[in-house]
């Protein structure tokens, strides 16, 4: 007869495998996962708020391991993660980092933060992110790209004012005046203008030319999506066009999260900061905080695709 060996390394792996398997089981309230590129720090909470799972998961193992878990809260850093534990039958949320910070304890590493998502995901009265679908994803990418676009034209604008003020023309502010009055001034005052800086500004036009397709071209790829993603709603409200809409649906969607439209103000920041103490009420200026981009978006109104730039003043030179 054969006895099995009793491997002291063996028996460790043994215990190990099964206290692991013993923390998933009692996981009731939540999961916490802080994600990195290659890693996951994930932080598992009973019913009575101990942890009871600390531990490092790669990528390929934290929808393996949470799919063999009943139903949890769990605190994510991701969209595509959150749709994708949602899928699992978890309640997946996202927070937004201020808010995750005051119950940091300790020093900053990923076990600390996974442990302050876990305490600030269970408070009742946490504010959450609603999870974007793809949908809304692609059309903020679409802004992602416009935006640095824009920045670029309004360099090169700035360029030319500064150019021509040196030599002593001045143009009145706006973008619309120098597009209109610049063929004009190349045409009129070559005599202000060397023929270098006449080829300087033949290339910056050429490159303000460029901006101008691409930063119109980007936001009218979202043309064929307005019955899907709820464009159209938006569109209907005078003064907001395709540009706005879609900046609004890729950051809100459809909205539902604001109870009523002064919230959505609220969002945006266009409310006054509060002081107040006692009986006292005390409002400021306008806070200018939330969404910059939608906010700058809907000051500067409905955009046109502008008149295209002609230069050709600049080749009899």
């Amino acid at each position: 007869m054969v006895r099995p060996c009793s491997c002291p390394a063996s028996d460790k792996l043994a215990r190990d495998a099964k206290d692991k398997e013993h923390a998933m089981s009692q996981i009731r309230n939540t999961a916490i996962a802080d994600i990195g590129k290659s890693s996951f720090q994930v932080v598992g909470h009973d019913a009575r708020g101990a942890i009871v799972l600390r531990q490092k998961w790669s990528r390929g193992q934290v929808e393996v391991r949470l799919a063999n878990i009943p139903p949890c809260l769990i605190g994510v850093g991701a969209h595509h993660l959150s749709r994708k534990l949602a899928s699992l039958g978890h309640d997946a949320r996202l927070m937004p980092a201020k808010y995750v910070r005051p119950y940091s304890k300790g020093q900053k590493n990923d076990f600390n933060d996974a442990e302050a998502i876990a305490e600030a995901v269970q408070r009742p009265t946490m504010k959450f992110v609603v999870t974007k679908t793809a949908e809304q994803l692609d059309l903020q990418a679409l802004h992602r790209v416009r935006e640095p676009l824009v920045s670029q034209r309004t360099g090169i604008i700035n360029h030319f004012r500064a150019f021509m003020l040196e030599r002593g023309i001045a143009v009145r502010q706006g973008i619309g005046f120098l597009r209109t009055e610049l063929p004009t001034i190349l045409a009129t005052r070559t005599d202000a203008l060397s023929p270098r800086m006449l080829r300087v500004i033949e290339e910056l036009a050429g490159d303000w030319r460029r901006l101008d397709q691409v930063s119109i071209a980007y936001p009218a790829r979202s043309k064929p999506w307005p019955s899907r993603s709820g464009m159209s709603r938006p569109m209907a409200v005078p003064g907001i066009g395709p540009i706005i809409s879609s900046a609004m649906v890729a950051a809100i969607g459809t909205g539902d999260v604001f109870s009523k439209g002064r919230d959505f103000g609220a969002w945006l920041g266009l409310v006054p900061p509060q002081i107040s103490t006692g009986d006292r009420t005390i409002l400021g200026k306008i806070l200018r905080r939330g969404n910059r981009y939608q906010r700058a978006l809907s000051e500067k109104g409905p955009t046109t695709s502008p008149a295209p730039l002609d230069v050709s003043a600049i080749s009899r030179s």
